[in-house]
């Protein structure tokens, strides 16, 4: 019998990489619904009864093209949704109308236990928290590069000098713009001189500098494990994807347990991790993205990541 039960793919209008998995899931002849939070209103509607029906949460989500019963979800792929900020209201009122969405349409959703989530947004939340991947990471055996958090200068000061190189990481990505340009917050050096009094307002992630030779991402899709080797001679490889070489390779059986380990702990089915290789050849932890980009991997190396994502929801189980 075919399964006629949906996929929900939550996402922004542009998603090239979410694209890839729906023609994934195209191709198995699945349902799928695709939609925005960010169009709450006319071309997004949810309608969610609780108390007076058997099934936790009974409803439906209307796109223009598509009606979905909540209670049939096969799976639902959390990928890069926007929700809205009401542009055309005033601010109290933009702020009330944003929060009601988040807590009504997210939280109807949030309800939905039924599904198979990739990832679940809350595990995504409690998981991109810099600190606790350090600990988690630590906890199972990986290599973590010393590291300090603090909003103390004469620390942060004392830390630099321990260490030949150290780096400033942002504990967490935020749209920033300085004099109306984009800046993006890299992997950079930083000297005990360069730090200030400005410290104090805010903590700070200080890392040492791991004497590295290659980078590895790695991408864990339920029970498939995906690693690539990234040549690059960059400190932060991100900062020129022009500049990059790859290479598919194999992942010691150790770290890939503790990997799994790591989204287990965390309740994620996938996640992509960064890695660094020294010239021992020894691996050390940098951080995990719940919810990282691939794509560009996929079609640089030809893994058949996009597929092990459309099985994963195809199948609506924890593997």
């Amino acid at each position: 019998m075919t399964d006629e039960r949906p996929v929900l793919v939550a996402t922004e209008a542009d998603d090239l990489t979410a694209d890839m998995v729906i023609t994934e899931l195209n191709r198995r002849d699945v349902p799928v619904t695709r939609f925005n939070p960010a169009d709450a209103g006319a071309d997004l509607t949810v309608s969610a009864r609780f108390g007076s029906c058997r099934a936790p949460v009974a409803g439906q989500l209307r796109t223009p093209s598509r009606t979905v019963d909540l209670s049939q979800v096969r799976s639902v792929y959390w990928r890069r949704p926007a929700w809205p900020c009401f542009e055309h209201l005033g601010t109290d009122d933009a702020r009330f109308a944003a929060a009601q969405v988040r807590y009504g349409l997210g939280g109807t959703l949030y309800a939905l236990d039924g599904p198979l989530w990739v990832n679940h947004p809350l595990r995504n939340a409690a998981a991109e928290y810099k600190p606790a991947q350090l600990a988690v990471a630590q906890h199972l055996g990986l290599s973590v590069p010393p590291t300090l958090v603090t909003n103390d200068p004469d620390e942060a000061r004392s830390f630099v000098r321990a260490h030949d190189r150290v780096v400033y990481k942002t504990l967490r990505w935020t749209p920033y713009q300085r004099d109306g340009v984009p800046v993006t917050g890299w992997a950079d050096p930083v000297t005990a001189a360069e730090i200030d009094e400005r410290v104090v307002l805010v903590p700070h992630l200080f890392q040492a500098v791991v004497d590295k030779v290659a980078d590895l991402r790695v991408l864990i899709v339920g029970r498939e494990v995906f690693a690539v080797r990234i040549e690059s001679g960059m400190l932060d490889w991100r900062k020129d994807y022009s500049a990059l070489s790859y290479c598919v390779v194999d992942l010691p059986s150790r770290t890939g347990k503790a990997l799994r380990s790591y989204l287990e702990h965390f309740g994620l089915v996938s996640g992509s991790f960064d890695l660094s290789v020294d010239k021992a050849g020894d691996l050390w932890w940098l951080e995990l993205n719940p919810n990282g980009q691939w794509g560009w991997l996929e079609e640089s190396t030809g893994l058949a990541m996009s597929a092990a994502f459309a099985e994963l929801l195809t199948q609506g189980v924890t593997p």
